[in-house]
C-alpha cells in the first residue's frame, strides 16, 4: 500500500486526507466513497513518520485480535440476503434487516455499513472491497459475478454452498488434528513436569557424587536450570516472538513466501496444502465457468481467492498462458501441479464443450483427496508422536539412570 493526500473542497473549504491505497484510481475511489465533496487533487507522497508508527501498532496489534466474522454467522447471512433478494426484497432493506437480527457484533457493523453504501448509490461489490478482511475475497468475487449476470440470487446460494464446504473441510481438519494436539500437549506437560520437580531431586544427589555425569544428565540438568530459573523469560520470548513473527509474515510478502514455501517441503503439511488449495481452486472455478464467465477472468477471480504464494504464483501463470491464445489444459499441465488424468479431463471438455461439467468432475476428485488425506491424518501423525515420545522418555531414563549404574558398577568393584 501507498501513502496518498486527497484535497477535498467541502462546504466551501479545503480539507487534505491521508490514506493508504494501492493506485491513485484506488485512491480516488476511496476518496468519493468515504468523504462528500469535490475531489481538487489526488498526489503520492512520503508516508508521515506519525503514521508510520500508527500503522505499525495498528498491524501488530491487530495480529494478535482481528475482527473476524464467524464463519457460521457470515455463511447464514450469506443464505438469507439470498433468500430476501429472491424473494424481490431490495438489498438495502435486506442488509438492514439482517443486521438487526444478527447477534455477531462485527456482522451489524459491516452490514450497517453496507446498507449506508448502497443508500448512497455504490453497488454491493464496490463498497464489499473495503471489508475484504472481514468478508474474504471469495464472497466479494460472487456478489461481483452475481451483479453482472444479473442472477445476484443464484450467486449468493452458490457462494453460501461454497463457504459451507470450505467451512465443513476446516472443521474435519480441526477434528483430526484434536487427538494429536491434545496428546503433544499431554506429552509436554509430563516433561515439564518431570524436569520441574523429578530432575532436581536426583541433581541434589549427583552434586554430592561429586561424579563425571553423562552428556543426557548434562542435557536434563542444563533444561532443568532453564525451566525453574528462566522459565517465565523463555515463554515471553516465545509469546513476544510469536507476534513478531506473525506481524512479519502478514506485512512483507517476501517472507510470507518464502514461509509458505516452506511449509511444502514440509511432511504431511504439503498434501493437505496442496489438495485443499486445488479443491477449492477448482470448486470456485467451475462455478464462474458454469455461470458464463470467459475462462481469464474466472482464473483470475479463483486465483485471488488462494493464501498460499507458490502455489499462486504457480496458477496465476495459467492465465497468462490462456490470455497468449494457449489451452486451458496445456496452461495447467505446465504448472505440474494436476495428474495426466486431470490433464486429459480438462483437455476432453474443452474440445466437447462440457469444460464445466468437467471442472466439476476435478473439483469432485480434489475433495475426495483432500478428505482422504483429513481421514488418514490420525495415522499418519503415530509415528512422529512415538518418534518424539520415545525421545524424550529415552533421554529421561537414560539422564537419571545411567549415573546411577555409574554409582552401582564402582560400588561393587570397590566390594
Amino acid at each position: 500500500m501507498k501513502y496518498f493526500v486527497a484535497t477535498i473542497l467541502t462546504k466551501g473549504k479545503k480539507e487534505q486526507i491521508g490514506m493508504y491505497a494501492e493506485n491513485r484510481k484506488h485512491a480516488s475511489e476511496l476518496t468519493k466513497l468515504k468523504y462528500p465533496g469535490i475531489i481538487l487533487k489526488i498526489s503520492e507522497e512520503e508516508e508521515p513518520l506519525e503514521k508510520q508508527f500508527e500503522r505499525f501498532k495498528t498491524n501488530l496489534l491487530s495480529n494478535v485480535k482481528k475482527r473476524k466474522i464467524k464463519p457460521d454467522a457470515l455463511i447464514a447471512s450469506i443464505r438469507q440476503l439470498a433468500v430476501m433478494t429472491n424473494a424481490g426484497i431490495s438489498i438495502y432493506d435486506s442488509l438492514n434487516e439482517i443486521a438487526k437480527s444478527t447477534q455477531d457484533k462485527n456482522l451489524k457493523l459491516v452490514f450497517n455499513k453496507l446498507a449506508e453504501d448502497i443508500n448512497s448509490g455504490y453497488s454491493l461489490s464496490k463498497s464489499m472491497k473495503n471489508f475484504q478482511f472481514e468478508l474474504g475475497n471469495l464472497t466479494i468475487a460472487m456478489v461481483q459475478l452475481g451483479e453482472k449476470t444479473g442472477n445476484l440470487d443464484d450467486s449468493l446460494y452458490s457462494l453460501a454452498n461454497m463457504l459451507e464446504e470450505i467451512r465443513a473441510n476446516y472443521i474435519k481438519f480441526k477434528k483430526a488434528m484434536a487427538y494429536p494436539r491434545n496428546v503433544m500437549i499431554a506429552m509436554a506437560i509430563a516433561f515439564t513436569i518431570l524436569i520441574s520437580y523429578v530432575v532436581p531431586q536426583f541433581k541434589v544427589i549427583f552434586e554430592e557424587l561429586h561424579a563425571q555425569l553423562p552428556l543426557p544428565t548434562l542435557i536434563l540438568l542444563e533444561l532443568e536450570n532453564i525451566f525453574n530459573n528462566y522459565g517465565l523469560y523463555v515463554l515471553a520470548a516465545l509469546i513476544i516472538g510469536l507476534i513478531i513473527f506473525k506481524y512479519l509474515i502478514n506485512n512483507y510478502e517476501d517472507i510470507r513466501y518464502n514461509w509458505h514455501k516452506l511449509l511444502l517441503k514440509t511432511y504431511l503439511i504439503k498434501d493437505i496444502i496442496i489438495y485443499a488449495t486445488l479443491s477449492r481452486f477448482t470448486l470456485v472455478f467451475s462455478e464462474l465457468v458454469r455461470a458464463g464467465i470467459p475462462i481469464a477472468e474466472a482464473l483470475d477471480t479463483s486465483i485471488s481467492m488462494l493464501e498460499n504464494l507458490p502455489l499462486k504464483k504457480k496458477l496465476a501463470s495459467v492465465r497468462i498462458s490462456v490470455e497468449k491464445g494457449t489451452s486451458l489444459h496445456e496452461g495447467l499441465e505446465e504448472t505440474q501441479l494436476f495428474e495426466n488424468m486431470i490433464i486429459q479431463m480438462i483437455s476432453a471438455g474443452e474440445d466437447s464443450g462440457t469444460l464445466d461439467s468437467m471442472v466439476s468432475k476435478v473439483a469432485e476428485y480434489y475433495k475426495m483427496k483432500f478428505d482422504a488425506i483429513i481421514d488418514g491424518l490420525n495415522e499418519a501423525i503415530e509415528p512422529v508422536m512415538l518418534l518424539i515420545l520415545a525421545a524424550m522418555v529415552l533421554l529421561l531414563a537414560l539422564g537419571i539412570f545411567l549415573p546411577m549404574w555409574d554409582l552401582g558398577n564402582a560400588v561393587q568393584g570397590r566390594g
